[in-house]
């Protein structure tokens, strides 16, 4: 059985036509299904890539981790650094602030063969980051910018690189197009644009419009990031954008199944109704079991508590069932909980929409002081500003 589109915003959308939507080229990385899994923190790790994987075609990235880390071989930085050998493409996000560092991460990682494809951070909107010059920040400074990617690019050789960023500090500081013409001038193979400000954070409705415009400003590939909540989404913002492909965020989480879902639409077909609450549970025992044998039942038990309330989300009853998955502590004691569940419960479409994740809400983006009185000085922030947190 197909699933139409939820709501008024996706009725009219159809299926791919042939040849509709060209495969996009990362050097010689090709992707028939012009789709990314965006980096998370403490999410997008080898067990949840895993699983993503076997839903649906794609590039799966890394969450993401630091430069100076890796420099200084911290072992959890290695073990983040890290790829399951069914994992091919290796696609791995790198967060620098200061190209000297960039450059010797990236050729650490290039020279002992660890990864296909480097993407790169300058969207994260996080207050203890972007007051430092990290960030978001980064972008606002255009020749810091070019010098971090420059060193990345010359270090990567026939490694492609990406990087993402956002629309800009604020509504009044627009740096994309910017920030696009420095991707396409250092050597990047694509950029990848979440439109919404550091200021948004992630509030609101993404901005699809600055996504055509940087289609336009620039001859790389460019996905649009923001508002994948249904496959359908993906289709009407290439449509709408005219980008080359989508970066799918928060509109996976408990549901890894859309990766699925947009290969059938990319290949001219509807996708499947949503698994019942049965088959949810199914998943979630997998992704549980994939997390236990990657980090220890106990970590990873603990790791998988907040996916729980995501897979269970819009279900009657899920509040209380929630009530006892945020305390598991074992695989046992997981599957004795959901098997007290009512496994025949359809999947509440109207949750399809619902965010999951990152809070709603807009902040005052923190900068350090007279930040941007010089947007030409190409002084690197403090090493502190180089942290670990979500791609943004």
């Amino acid at each position: 059985m197909a699933m139409a589109p939820v709501g008024d915003i996706n009725k009219d959308v159809l299926p791919a036509q042939p040849g509709e939507f060209a495969p996009v080229s990362l050097g010689t990385i090709e992707l028939a299904t012009p789709v990314v899994l965006a980096p998370m923190a403490g999410i997008t790790n080898t067990p949840f890539r895993t699983l993503c994987r076997e839903f649906g075609a794609g590039l799966y990235v890394s969450e993401m981790i630091t430069a100076r880390a890796l420099v200084e071989r911290n072992a959890k930085t290695l073990r983040l650094a890290s790829f399951a050998p069914h994992e091919q493409p290796r696609s791995l996000q790198l967060y620098g602030v200061d190209p000297y560092y960039v450059g010797e991460a990236v050729a650490f990682l290039v020279g002992e063969g660890r990864i296909d494809h480097l993407d790169m951070n300058f969207g994260c909107p996080v207050r203890k980051v972007t007051r430092k010059g990290g960030g978001a920040a980064i972008p606002a400074k255009p020749r810091l910018l070019a010098n971090i990617v420059r060193a990345a690019v010359k270090q990567a050789g026939n490694v492609p690189v990406t990087i993402k960023f956002r629309i800009g500090i604020d509504d009044d500081v627009h740096t994309f197009l910017d920030s696009g013409r420095v991707a396409e001038q250092e050597g990047c193979a694509a950029v990848a644009l979440h439109a919404r400000t550091a200021a948004q954070l992630y509030d609101g409705e993404a901005d699809w419009d600055a996504i055509a415009q940087l289609k336009q400003a620039v001859s790389i590939p460019v996905f649009g990031n923001g508002d994948i909540w249904e496959a359908w989404d993906a289709l009407r913002m290439m449509r709408q954008t005219g980008c080359d492909g989508v970066v799918v965020g928060r509109g996976c989480l408990g549901r890894p199944w859309l990766f699925r879902d947009l290969a059938d639409v990319f290949a001219g077909a509807y996708p499947g109704v949503p698994p019942d609450f049965g088959g949810v549970i199914d998943i979630m025992l997998r992704h549980a079991k994939l997390l236990a044998d990657w980090q220890g039942e106990k970590w990873g038990m603990r790791a998988f508590r907040k996916q729980a309330t995501w897979y269970t989300k819009g279900f009657p009853q899920s509040a209380r069932l929630r009530g006892e998955l945020i305390r598991i502590e074992s695989l046992a004691e997981l599957a004795d909980v959901l098997g007290k569940a009512d496994r025949s419960l359809p999947f509440p479409q109207a949750a399809l929409r619902v965010p999951r994740g990152k809070k709603s809400g807009r902040q005052k983006v923190a900068l350090p002081e007279g930040y941007l009185d010089d947007r030409m000085d190409d002084t690197p922030p403090v090493a502190s500003a180089e942290d670990e947190y979500s791609g943004g």
